[in-house]
């Protein structure tokens, strides 16, 4: 069942004297039936604040039970940090580590006591800290160095501080403890740049005492970083190349980048021949490829174009993430379904403790009355909408699925793979069969772990068969596409309407494209063995499109790009082969745009617009997911009369209306309101004036057929627009409003 404020509001009501039960399990299942509740109610709400008030004695009062309890109570408190900080934001002092306390419970409230660290305690937790790191155990006194130079990384108030507290700790000349504090000041030089450098004169005095791979590391970053700045730097990178070939690899790969850089920096003070003996080291007399390659890349660029050499090894560093340790948010909010449990304590998904396994995905309700969100437990399935109230649109799939392909041969045949058909209407529609094998066999369920859940009913995506997915369309040409640079979009300008892509046609699009979400990192090149891909959704000239950028950050030219596509629930299919410059060498970025079919076979999604993709090259099989914005779904061909939309409305129940309040938060006329969703395919059937306000009622079709009817009432100096809508599969609806927020708050 779907829950409003009220219900959600009522059921905390009655768990929340739970809170106060003498039994920790059932203090714990309390706490995560509220924070799954709290999903539900308006975040602004004094409820909700008079809630986290009430949250944070219990959890305090566990503190104070047998060191195991506390531990237990600690890795879900940290979980709970995390989701909401406010929970626990003044009780800072109650994580301060006692004497007694034995390690595991230390290094947890140690990480906890980070996490809500902010401009008002820094003071106290950085006292703590100082004190922390003079004491006897070893692995406490390393995480608490390391933790002071988070605190500075997060509270740049407070960073001036924390340096200087690292540097009363560097002076104590305890081994272990001057090499955890070089590692961390190397993160707060990444930081700020630029800032600190007055203290390299004292991490200097300390290089015959670092024999850590990190520490020796972290030194030499820092030593080829301001090397302008250090009088002697040639002479302590001379140092560290006298046993090169007994260093680490870590130690190796950034002595050679050091000693470039400084080459770089003081071209004219550093001896060439410190240059030429590290680049003969690491060519001749390594067997490590990276550093092999490495510095056959340094040596290039050096003899041919130093400028260029410069621009790559100079470039400019990222800044570092405040927080690096924070749990993926889907998993975060999975765990908060399990706090209580042992998938809490290890902060893994409970199918990951079974081999071959599946289990129902557990996740946070959502506040937009979403079906199933007010189940009895976590492991109520449901019953599936879309088959039993909305049949006109129910999904037939043939499960019948060929062999895997075979060593993922991108043009080899797929044999025995049936033909899915759809029933629309209660007519069998077959679709047109793939010519391109499949690349998503069943590890992608493996790997992705994602479950089907639309209206409630909740299906292992596993017990799904993975079917052929993308259908190559040899009339339609390839998107054009163009490299780019960090420089800007310079090349853009200048070569636009050619086509760098091979075979296409240097098609462009005009300048009436719909709204379109900037490109998001889809495939990190951490994932991707160097691969990073970063893309968009976009409906131009009235075509869905995927607007992607291939970047190569491996050492190692890729080639032999190919896309595929798993079963979703709008049939989204390919309409072409990928096309991405081949080979795409390193550091390399290339842009491309995929025309995508909605022709393809269909299965539900959770969530519902959820995408799986499937990216190949010579390196490896990559597989990810991304969300498709509902707004690009939405067709040209939507027109209405009026009495069809009166009569539409009124067929449709009033248990599947949505009402919501928009803001026009651009503060746009309602000709300018209309014309914009206009341009996005809000097709608007009638305007009129009813009590001194605008009506507008307007209609959406999506690819599949769906029908949206909207009503909007614009009252005249109030951006605050009073919107319902309706449709005969309210699946949609919720995202359809989105879609709206996003259209409207667009430039």
């Amino acid at each position: 069942m779907s829950l409003d404020d009220k219900e959600a509001q009522s059921i905390c009501e009655r768990i929340t004297p739970r809170l106060a039960h003498a039994n920790a399990a059932v203090v714990l299942s309390a706490v995560k039936v509220l924070m799954k509740f709290l999903e539900l109610i308006d975040q602004h709400s004094e409820f909700v604040q008079n809630l986290h008030r009430k949250l944070a004695p219990p959890l305090v009062t566990l503190l104070s039970a047998e060191p195991e309890i506390q531990y237990v109570a600690l890795r879900n408190i940290n979980l709970i940090v995390q989701k909401r900080p406010d929970i626990l934001k003044n009780e800072m002092k109650v994580f301060f580590v006692k004497y007694n306390d034995p390690i595991y419970v230390k290094l947890e409230k140690l990480d906890i006591m980070i996490r809500l660290t902010n401009a008002t305690n820094i003071a106290q937790v950085l006292a703590e800290l100082k004190e922390y790191a003079t004491e006897v155990d070893v692995d406490f006194v390393r995480k608490s160095v390391r933790a002071i130079g988070r605190c500075a990384i997060k509270v740049e108030q407070a960073a001036e501080r924390c340096v200087s507290t690292l540097i009363d700790l560097i002076q104590t000349k305890v081994n272990y403890v001057v090499q955890e504090a070089i590692v961390v000041i190397k993160d707060i030089f990444r930081k700020y740049p630029n800032k600190y450098e007055s203290i390299i004169a004292t991490l200097c005095e300390n290089l015959d005492s670092l024999d850590e791979p990190e520490a020796r590391a972290s030194m030499i970053w820092i030593i080829g970083e301001y090397a302008e700045r250090i009088d002697n730097a040639d002479e302590l990178l001379e140092g560290f190349l006298d046993g090169f070939k007994d260093e680490n690899s870590q130690v190796q790969l950034q002595l050679l980048t050091a000693i470039v850089k400084l080459f770089l920096k003081k071209p004219t003070e550093t001896p060439q021949e410190l240059v030429t003996r590290v680049l003969t080291l690491v060519t001749q007399e390594t067997d490590n490829p990276d550093l092999r390659d490495r510095g056959y890349i340094y040596w290039r660029l050096l003899s041919t174009d130093p400028k260029a050499a410069k621009e790559v090894v100079l470039a400019e560093k990222p800044l570092i993430s405040e927080e690096t340790d924070l749990l993926e948010p889907t998993l975060l909010d999975e765990l908060i379904c399990h706090i209580g449990t042992l998938a809490s304590v290890y902060h893994k998904p409970p199918n990951a403790f079974v081999e071959g396994r599946h289990t129902l995905k557990k996740n946070l309700p959502l506040r937009s009355g979403i079906d199933g969100a007010g189940g009895d437990d976590d492991d109520t399935t449901g019953q599936d909408i879309m088959s039993t109230n909305h049949q006109q649109q129910q999904v037939v799939i043939s499960a019948n699925v060929g062999s895997l392909i075979d060593d993922f041969d991108i043009l080899g045949p797929m044999p025995n793979t049936s033909h899915p058909t759809t029933n629309i209407g209660g007519q069998t529609q077959p679709r047109a069969p793939s010519t391109v094998p499949n690349l998503l066999d069943d590890e992608l369920s493996s790997i992705l772990a994602t479950d089907t859940n639309i209206g409630g009913a909740q299906t292992p995506q596993s017990q799904i068969p993975i079917m052929n997915l993308a259908a190559a369309a040899p009339t339609t040409t390839s998107l054009p596409m163009t490299q780019t640079t960090k420089g800007g979009n310079l090349l853009d300008d200048l070569f636009g309407d050619l086509n760098l892509g091979g075979t296409g046609s240097g098609l462009l699009y005009s300048n009436t494209n719909t709204f379109a979400l900037p490109k998001e990192i889809w495939l990190s090149a951490q994932k991707g063995k160097g691969l990073e891909v970063s893309g968009t959704f976009a409906r131009r000239n009235n075509q869905i499109v995927m607007e992607m950028d291939f970047t190569n950050k491996a050492l190692q030219s890729m080639s032999d790009f190919a896309l595929q596509l798993n079963r979703n629930s709008f049939g989204l299919t390919p309409a072409q082969p990928l096309q991405v410059t081949s080979p795409l060498f390193p550091s390399q970025s290339v842009s491309t745009q995929l025309i995508l079919n909605s022709n393809g076979p269909i299965m539900k999604m959770d969530p519902l617009t959820n995408l799986q993709i499937a990216i190949k090259n010579n390196v490896d099989v990559f597989y990810f997911a991304c969300i498709v914005p509902i707004h690009v779904y939405f067709t040209q061909d939507n027109e209405m009369d009026k009495m069809a939309f009166v009569q539409t409305w009124q067929e449709i129940p009033e248990s599947n209306e949505i009402k919501h309040q928009l803001q026009n938060v651009n503060g746009l006329s309602i000709e300018d309101l209309q014309n914009k969703l206009h341009l996005n395919n809000i097709h608007t059937v009638t305007r009129t004036i009813i009590e001194q306000k605008e009506m507008l009622y307007q209609t959406i079709k999506l690819t599949n057929g769906i029908v949206i009817l909207a009503e909007l009432k614009i009252t005249p100096g109030n951006r605050t627009i009073a919107f319902s809508l309706k449709t005969k599969v309210p699946d949609v609806a919720t995202l359809v409003v989105h879609a709206y927020e996003l259209i409207l708050g667009s430039n």
